[in-house]
C-alpha cells in the first residue's frame, strides 16, 4: 500500500472513531430522554449508520477538530515560554521565569537532600501533564538572595506563584502526609486544590488518552489488514 493510501486510510479510521463514539453517545442520550419521559424504549434501537451521516454529528466532529487545533496552538505557545518540562533555572533567571507566566511552581532544593530528590521525581512527572503551569527548580545554595527574600527555612520548599506573586507553598511533606511514599497523584490533587493545576485539564488528559488508544487500535487493525492482503 502506498504512503498516500495509508495516510488516507488512517485519517478515515480516525474520523470513523470520532463519529462512532459520537453516535453511541447520541444513542444513549436518546434512550435516556425516552426513559425520563416515561416512554418504553425496550427493543428500540437507533440506526448507527444513519447517525454516521447526520450533519449534526459532522458539525460536532468539526468542532472537536477545531478545539483540538486551538489546544495544540495554546500548548505550543506555553512551551515557547518554558512550560511542559521541569527545568532548573539560575538565580539570575529566576525573576523573569516567575513573572512571565501566570502560574509557576518552583522547587527550592538541595542536591544532597533525599526528600528533594523525591519531590523532583513527582514534579518531573507532572510538568508535561499540565502545560498551562510552569515547573522549575532552583538550587537553594546558589540562590541566597531569593531564599532570604522568600524566607525559605526548610527544604524541600515548593513555592507557588500566581502572576509573579508567591501565593502559597509546600514546606517539606507536611501537606502530603509527612511520609516519603506519597504518590504523584496525591501531590497533583494538593496542587489542584491550591489552584495551581487544572482539574478539568486532568480529566481531559484522561479522555484524550482513551481517544489516542482508540486511534492506535485502528492503526494496528489497518496494519493487520495490510499484512493479510500481502
Amino acid at each position: 500500500m502506498d504512503p498516500d493510501t495509508v495516510k488516507s486510510t488512517l485519517s478515515n479510521l480516525a474520523f470513523g472513531n470520532v463519529m462512532a463514539a459520537a453516535a453511541r453517545n447520541y444513542q444513549k442520550e436518546v434512550l435516556a430522554n425516552e426513559k425520563a419521559q416515561g416512554s418504553n424504549p425496550v427493543n428500540e434501537e437507533v440506526d448507527l449508520d444513519e447517525l454516521m451521516d447526520d450533519p449534526e454529528l459532522e458539525r460536532l466532529h468539526a468542532d472537536r477538530i477545531a478545539a483540538l487545533k486551538r489546544e495544540v496552538e495554546k500548548r505550543e505557545a506555553f512551551k515557547r515560554q518554558g512550560h511542559g518540562e521541569y527545568r532548573e533555572v539560575s538565580e539570575g533567571d529566576f525573576l523573569g521565569e516567575v513573572t512571565r507566566s501566570e502560574k509557576v511552581i518552583c522547587h527550592f532544593y538541595h542536591k544532597e537532600f533525599y526528600r528533594c530528590k523525591i519531590m523532583d521525581k513527582h514534579l518531573k512527572t507532572l510538568a508535561p501533564r499540565h502545560v498551562d503551569t510552569k515547573f522549575i527548580k532552583v538550587d537553594a545554595e546558589n540562590a541566597p538572595f531569593f531564599v532570604t527574600k522568600l524566607a525559605i527555612k526548610t527544604l524541600p520548599c515548593v513555592v507557588l506563584f500566581s502572576k509573579g506573586i508567591a501565593m502559597d507553598r509546600l514546606v517539606g511533606f507536611q501537606d502530603l502526609g509527612t511520609k516519603d511514599d506519597f504518590t504523584t497523584n496525591k501531590l497533583e490533587n494538593v496542587l489542584v486544590k491550591k489552584g495551581m493545576l487544572s482539574k478539568k485539564k486532568k480529566e481531559e488528559d484522561e479522555e484524550d488518552a482513551e481517544y489516542q488508544e482508540s486511534i492506535r487500535r485502528s492503526v494496528r487493525s489497518s496494519e493487520n489488514l495490510d499484512s493479510d492482503s500481502d
